[in-house]
């Protein structure tokens, strides 16, 4: 029975990481079709002026932090730092409840 609920927990945790995996490729897919759609609406437009550049550096500061995130590359955002994190919490409300009784 345990053996069974291990299998379940792996196989949602893998899951859920699929799911990360694809919601940052969907990401990275919108931000170059859109960014492209702005680069031809600049140029066609208002050449002079390469207003196109502040999504692409904004969107694009996301999109990279997204994909830091996913792919564990931000410490402060991994599952070790999550779990840490709740148990901290977790320990301070058992405190806190227990300097109440």
């Amino acid at each position: 029975m345990e053996n069974q609920y291990l299998e379940e927990e792996r196989y949602y945790n893998a899951r859920k990481r699929v799911e990360e995996i694809k919601g940052f490729y969907g990401n990275l897919i919108a931000y170059v079709t859109v960014n492209v759609g702005l680069l031809v609406i600049n140029l066609v437009t208002s050449p002079a002026y390469l207003w196109f550049l502040w999504p692409l550096l904004w969107w694009g500061i996301g999109v990279v932090i997204h994909g830091l995130k996913v792919f564990n590359y931000m410490p402060f955002f991994n599952k070790d730092w999550e779990e840490k994190k709740i148990k901290e919490f977790m320990d301070k409300e058992e405190q806190s409840k227990n300097t109440w009784k």
